[in-house]
C-alpha cells in the first residue's frame, strides 16, 4: 500500500476509555480530525463496572455501561470516528506517524495512546465468572456496595494493605490472603495493626486462594490453602490487589520511553519521549488509575496535541 492510500488523520486516539474519549470530544469540537481505535468495549474498564459512584455530576451514581455509551455518542456527535481494532505498531515517518492496525496502515500528524491498564488476575476458577458481581479490583469504586459486609481481599503488597485500610470504612470484617509473605512498606504494616487489634482485619500470610465460590447472588466464599491445610473463608465480596499490567506492549519498540512495569513516561504536557506521541490515563506512569482523573487527562492531552498540531513547540522530555 503507497501513502496516498493509507487513511489520514490530524489525530489518532488509541484507546475508547474516559481518557480517550474525552480528548476526542475535545479535538473534534476544535475540528481536528480524530479517529478513535478500540481493540476491546468502547468505554474501557469503566464499561464494565456495574456502577461508578464517585464521578461527578451523579448524585445517585451512573451504570459503568451507561456512561460510557453517554461518552462515546458525545464524541461522535462531534465528529469522531470509532473504529474496533488493535495498533501493533507505531514508526515515526516525519510530518506522520505510522500506525500498524489489524485493519491495515493509518497516517496520522498526532497520537495519544490512552489505552488503560488491566488488573491482574490470579487465575483461579470463579474468579473470570464472578467479575464485577463479587469480584473487583477496585477498593474507591466499588467498596462503598459492602457497608456492615464480610470482604477477603488478597495481595500482600502496599496496595493491597492501602486498599484494605481504606475498604475498613465500609466492611465489617476483611480477611486478607498473602500468598506468600507480606511485601508491604513497615509505614503500612505499622498503620494495620491498628486494625488488626480491633478485629477489623486478619491477615492470613502464606495463603493461596485456590477457589472463589458463589451462586447467582454473587460470592459467597474462598477456598485457600495454608501448608497441608485447607482453609474456607465466608464472604460476601472478593476484592484482587496484586498489581496492573499496562497495556503499552506495542511500544517496546519505539523511541517512546516506558517505566520498568511498562508504563508509559510522559512530560507535564502528557507528551512521550517521541514528538509527537501524547499518553494519558491509566496507561501513564503517575496516573491515579480513576476515572475522574482519566477525563482530565484526556482534557489536558487534547489541548497539548492541537498545540502540537498547531506547530507551537513542545519541549522534549529528557531522556536521561
Amino acid at each position: 500500500m503507497n501513502q496516498t492510500e493509507v487513511p489520514k488523520y490530524d489525530l489518532v486516539v488509541v484507546g475508547a476509555g474516559p481518557a480517550g474519549l474525552t480528548a476526542a470530544i475535545y479535538t473534534t469540537r476544535e475540528d481536528i480530525k480524530t479517529l478513535v481505535f478500540e481493540r476491546g468495549v468502547v468505554g474501557g474498564l469503566a464499561a464494565v463496572t456495574d456502577k461508578i459512584d464517585n464521578y461527578p455530576g451523579f448524585p445517585d451514581g451512573v451504570a459503568g455501561l451507561k456512561l460510557a455509551d453517554d461518552l462515546r455518542l458525545q464524541a461522535e456527535r462531534f465528529g469522531t470516528e470509532i473504529e474496533l481494532g488493535e495498533v501493533t505498531a507505531i514508526a515515526d515517518e516525519g510530518t506522520y506517524k505510522r500506525l500498524s492496525t489489524t485493519s491495515g496502515d493509518i497516517l496520522s500528524k498526532a497520537v495519544l495512546v490512552a489505552t488503560g491498564s488491566d488488573y491482574k488476575k490470579i487465575g483461579v476458577p470463579g474468579e473470570q465468572e464472578y467479575y464485577a458481581r463479587g469480584v473487583h479490583y477496585c477498593a474507591t469504586c466499588d467498596g462503598a456496595f459492602y457497608r456492615d459486609k464480610r470482604l477477603v481481599v488478597i495481595g500482600g503488597g502496599n496496595s493491597a494493605f492501602q486498599e484494605t485500610i481504606f475498604l475498613t470504612r465500609y466492611a465489617s470484617h476483611i480477611d486478607l490472603l498473602v500468598r506468600s509473605t507480606i511485601k508491604a512498606s513497615d509505614v503500612l504494616q505499622k498503620e494495620m495493626e491498628t486494625y488488626i487489634k480491633a478485629a477489623k482485619v486478619t491477615v492470613h500470610t502464606n495463603t493461596a486462594t485456590e477457589k472463589i465460590v458463589g451462586n447467582a447472588n454473587g460470592v459467597t466464599e474462598v477456598l485457600a490453602r495454608q501448608a497441608d491445610k485447607s482453609l474456607s473463608f465466608k464472604t460476601d465480596g472478593v476484592f484482587v490487589f496484586v498489581g496492573l499490567t499496562p497495556n503499552s506492549q506495542f511500544l517496546k519498540n519505539t523511541l517512546v520511553r516506558l517505566d520498568s512495569i511498562g508504563f508509559i513516561l510522559t512530560d507535564d504536557h502528557m507528551q512521550t519521549t517521541m514528538p509527537g506521541i501524547f499518553a494519558a490515563g491509566d496507561v501513564r506512569s503517575g496516573a491515579t488509575m480513576q476515572i475522574a482523573s482519566a477525563a482530565g487527562e484526556g482534557a489536558t492531552a487534547a489541548l497539548k496535541i492541537r498545540e502540537y498540531l498547531e506547530g507551537r513547540p513542545l519541549p522534549i522530555q529528557d531522556e536521561a
